[in-house]
């Protein structure tokens, strides 16, 4: 007589406890405020107590009071829009004259013997210093303010082009020529992809100086824009004004930074860097 054994397995169920993940972008956004928004309550406590006199630094509540007051009474959208129109103007006009000698000079050592030395001593010259000479040249118009954010936006452009063709590795260029790839098709495949991420950083640099340039361009006899706002601020002694137009320049200049930030993310998003999580 035989007997059957029946094992009855019985499962039981586990609860696992999920962490709560924040995604990486909002983590970043979240730290990236917290400086910021420190400063900003400490600088209301410190005027609203005196600390720091009113006629000299307002309140953050002043400064926004007097920025909403602008955007109802309509002036604020004429000095951003004419401000922009210059950066933009400038800066591409700027990229575009540093693509051109940048890509030369990285590519052929004889271009680089004959201009770089000029466009190194150029470089040192302040922005403030071509202003008198613009004007004589182009007088207090429109081109001359362009043109000088064009010369702001150039340098590092320029600069960052030359280093990242240089800077290719000899190796890749030296695989190129094994698969008998011409001068067309090394830098397409090889020279491009490998000086792009230096080339993005200087379109970034050159951007941030784009803005500051932006201020010098507009003491050139403007009647609007942000940098005029700046010296009309000063002339009726109103630093409310003064501030607001500091902050909206630095407002401005993030979110265009955030922009290319993001543009370059997309563009190299073959990178393998440590940043990035396996």
């Amino acid at each position: 007589m035989s007997s059957k054994h029946t094992t009855v397995t019985t499962h039981i169920p586990v609860k696992v406890k999920k962490k709560l993940s924040i995604q990486p972008k909002i983590k970043a956004a979240v730290y990236g405020t917290i400086v910021p928004l420190g400063l900003v309550i400490a600088w209301e406590y410190l005027s609203k107590t005196g600390v720091f006199p009113q006629h000299l630094l307002p309140a953050p509540t002043t400064i926004l009071d007097t920025i909403a007051g602008m955007f109802q009474d309509g002036t604020l959208w004429g000095h951003l829009g004419i401000t922009l129109y210059r950066l933009i103007f400038g800066f591409l006009i700027g990229v575009a004259a540093a693509v051109l000698l940048g890509a030369a000079a990285g590519y052929f050592k004889t271009v680089e013997s004959l201009i770089d030395p000029l466009i190194q001593a150029f470089r040192s010259i302040p922005s403030l210093a071509w202003v008198p000479l613009f004007i004589l040249w182009m007088g207090i118009g429109e081109s001359s303010k362009i043109v000088l954010i064009a010369v702001g936006v150039f340098f590092p452009v320029y600069l960052n082009i030359v280093s990242g063709i240089q800077g290719v590795d000899r190796k890749l260029i030296e695989v190129g020529k094994v698969y008998n790839f011409n001068s067309w098709q090394l830098i397409r495949k090889i020279i491009l992809p490998a000086s792009l991420p230096s080339f993005l950083v200087g379109i970034r640099s050159g951007l941030g100086l784009g803005w500051m340039f932006v201020v010098a361009a507009e003491l050139m006899g403007a009647s609007k824009g942000i940098g005029y706002l700046l010296v009309y601020g000063q002339n009726s002694y109103s630093p409310e004004l003064i501030i607001s137009s500091i902050v909206l320049f630095a407002i401005l200049g993030k979110l265009s930074d955030s922009l290319l930030k993001r543009l370059e993310v997309k563009t190299l998003h073959w990178q393998d860097t440590f940043t990035k999580k396996a």
